[in-house]
């Protein structure tokens, strides 16, 4: 029989042992070892997917004692109840598990395109359903005081407008300065369209091609991305790598947040 023989290293010299912590969604941990430190994303056996505050995104394998939690070195494993689910919305908001669709309200969004309508729908739809806020495009703005006055805007039916190029003295300015109703807001972003406000990065391009003038913009980027000349099959490309709000420039998260805000308004 094998004699017992007691431990007699002092409490404090012997190590201690590294806590496990469930790797459930938005836990920012460091990796030990790295620089890098990122917010927790997705979870699937045996590894951790983080994202750091640039949007960058790393796979990392979840091994006893890899990680830091608020400079504590802990061991990361999977949530009990399996695949992390996204606790937030693709527009950053929090999510509400199992919300049903509002009645949808008097109040609209227009944007002036399909591409538009798809690509908000993309990072806000789960914010729309539950405000009961529904977007519809025009086909562009040009009989934009036609379509208002058709729409009727009022205290408790609201217009919001999402116009893409809205700079000084350019088409979209004039048209848009032609409507003038306290119920109606009109917010734009400067890009010649709507595939601009897809960051680069997420495409993984340097940046947006320089279309010459005369030229068809969105066929022109396509040749100068030695892509297809195929707008339809691009723009399918550039939707798939938008993910969440964080995919979008500021400038056209801030409008769309802003006329969101608008028609929801008491």
């Amino acid at each position: 029989m094998r004699e017992y023989s007691p431990d007699l290293t002092p409490q404090w010299k012997r190590p201690r042992a590294v806590p496990e912590v469930a790797a459930e969604p938005d836990l920012v941990v460091e990796v030990a070892g790295t620089d890098f430190c990122g917010a927790v994303v997705g979870c699937e056996a045996g590894t951790v997917t983080l994202e750091d505050r640039f949007g960058k995104r790393r796979v990392f394998p979840m091994e006893p004692a890899a990680f830091l939690l608020d400079g504590a070195v802990v061991t990361l494993v999977r949530p009990p109840r399996g695949p992390v689910a996204p606790s937030r919305t693709a527009s950053g908001s929090i999510a509400v598990p199992g919300a049903r669709a509002r009645v949808a309200r008097a109040g609209r969004i227009y944007v002036e395109g399909r591409h538009d309508a798809e690509l908000v729908e993309r990072v806000w739809g789960d914010d729309l359903r539950i405000e009961g806020v529904v977007v519809e495009y025009l086909e562009g703005i040009d009989d934009l005081t036609a379509v208002v006055a058709e729409f009727g805007p009022g205290p408790d039916a609201r217009l919001g407008v999402l116009v893409d190029h809205l700079v000084p003295g350019s088409k979209e300015s004039r048209i848009a300065a032609s409507v003038d109703s306290p119920h109606v807001l009109i917010a734009g972003h400067p890009y010649v369209d709507v595939w601009q406000a897809v960051k680069p990065s997420a495409l993984g391009i340097p940046a947006w091609p320089v279309v010459p003038r005369g030229q068809d913009w969105k066929t022109g980027v396509c040749r100068a991305l030695g892509w297809p000349e195929n707008t339809g099959a691009a723009w399918q490309h550039i939707l798939s790598r938008v993910t969440s709000y964080k995919d979008l420039e500021p400038t056209l998260l801030g409008r769309v947040e802003e006329l969101i805000d608008f028609v929801t308004a008491p």
